[in-house]
């Protein structure tokens, strides 16, 4: 499945339709409390971060397989969008605009 976050493509194309794939993710009890010790300190928080990756790349793998269904050829007009859900839950979503090549 073709990703792009252009919305114009030189190519003749059919709209399918809006697709979205999210994935919420909530803090492991023992990867917050390092996090909390690693803020006194500064620095990247390496967990959260491996964390939020995972979550954004199951959130693609969401979408491409709704787009798939549909069956597309590619998502333009992607976009990725998080949220706070919880104290300690975060939603990622990936949305985009699944097309056909004519």
């Amino acid at each position: 499945m073709i990703i792009m976050t252009t919305e114009h493509i030189n190519k003749d194309f059919e709209v399918l339709g809006l697709v979205r794939g999210s994935m919420i993710q909530s803090k492991h009890l023992g990867r917050d409390m390092m996090a909390g010790f690693k803020t006194l300190v500064g620095g990247e928080l390496k967990g959260y971060t491996q964390m939020m990756e995972e979550s954004r790349e199951q959130a693609l793998r969401r979408m491409s397989s709704q787009a798939d269904t549909l069956g597309a050829d590619a998502i333009i007009g992607m976009r990725f969008t998080s949220s706070s859900l919880m104290q300690g839950a975060a939603e990622i979503t990936a949305y985009g605009t699944a097309i056909k090549y004519k």
